[in-house]
């Protein structure tokens, strides 16, 4: 028969889709099972890890490795000090990164694996608290661990219930708890995540500050109140950015001058041969303080539909003038 007849392809999406929706009922209902067993064994390992004054490091073999590294680097990345070490890795020299201070977080759906088994007498003996995420209390490494956390499934997604699937999926999802439940007792904050991913898009929103961005100097163009309108247009064309403060000899600002001032007073039809810049200008612009967020001046902007916002100490003194162009550069916008 023809695999690509109309019949046998409509069977094939027929049979693709409903495996697919059982996959996610069935790793569903996993995770919900989780929910409904969960107790005090997860409150007294989150009060341990909170206390702990070493890492949490976290093993597994398998696909419960590949889960593993995920919980390390979560955990780490919301305030919890830790980090993966493989099994049997740790056999040939690598368990002396594992202290007994630190805490290790053993994964392994059977509880069984002949990696974690070898390791188990050596973590005892060094006095390092051992915290089981298993599926059965009475496996070897649940046995000999301090704490357990049950993860057990019902079944697999797989067809076949071979391929680690909705036990992965438990693993994970309770891994996430932990994290999550540890981010919350330390009052872990976003300017807190933010310094751990300072290359993300969080982290420039959170860390970078207007002071970091803003053009200062000779880059603001600025004139005196008294300066002509020659001067006030050869100041914005200079600088490229549409517009000019006006700030008195000590520096306070007075008011600033646009382009979209220059074209509604052009649309007027009014004289501007012989105005000056305090003439023209418009008082109490746009400001932000040096010491805000960069975001801050981005929001500013746009709820005001300006391109550029001045920068200005405590006391009205002129710092610099933030455009919409370095925000854009910067990547906080």
């Amino acid at each position: 028969m023809n695999a690509y007849a109309p019949h046998a392809s409509t069977s094939f999406e027929a049979r693709t889709l409903a495996l697919a929706r059982e996959t996610f009922d069935i790793e569903a209902a996993a995770v919900l099972g989780l929910k409904a067993r969960v107790g005090i064994a997860f409150v007294n390992v989150v009060s341990l890890m909170l206390a702990n004054k070493g890492r949490v490091v976290v093993m597994g073999m398998g696909k419960s490795g590949h889960i593993g590294r995920k919980i390390a680097a979560t955990l780490a990345s919301t305030g919890t000090p830790s980090m993966f070490v493989h099994p049997a890795e740790a056999s040939h020299g690598d368990l002396g990164m594992v202290t007994a201070a630190d805490i290790v977080l053993a994964i392994s759906n059977s509880g069984e694996s002949q990696e974690m088994a070898a390791i188990l007498p050596m973590l005892k003996r060094q006095g390092t608290v051992v915290v089981a995420m298993t599926a059965s209390p009475h496996s070897s490494l649940a046995k000999h661990a301090d704490h357990w956390l049950d993860t057990a499934v019902d079944k697999e997604a797989c067809p076949l219930n071979l391929a680690p699937t909705a036990s992965t999926t438990a693993q994970l999802a309770l891994g996430d708890a932990l994290a999550l439940a540890l981010l919350d007792a330390r009052g872990f904050r976003a300017e807190d995540f933010a310094r751990s991913h300072p290359g993300g898009a969080l982290g420039r929103k959170l860390l970078t500050h207007v002071r970091d961005v803003m053009r200062s100097g000779t880059e603001v163009p600025q004139v005196l109140p008294g300066a002509g309108f020659s001067e006030l247009m050869r100041e914005m064309s200079a600088k490229g950015l549409g517009c000019a403060v006006v700030a008195d000899a000590r520096g306070q600002v007075v008011g600033i001058f646009t382009d979209g001032d220059l074209r509604r007073l052009v649309e007027q039809g009014t004289d501007l041969r012989g105005k000056i810049a305090s003439d023209l200008m418009h008082r109490s612009p746009s400001s932000i303080s040096v010491d805000a967020l960069a975001v801050e001046a981005a929001d500013l902007m746009e709820t005001r539909r300006i391109t550029s916002v001045l920068v200005q100490g405590e006391a009205g003194d002129l710092c610099g003038i933030v455009h919409v162009g370095d925000l854009m550069r910067a990547k906080v916008i």
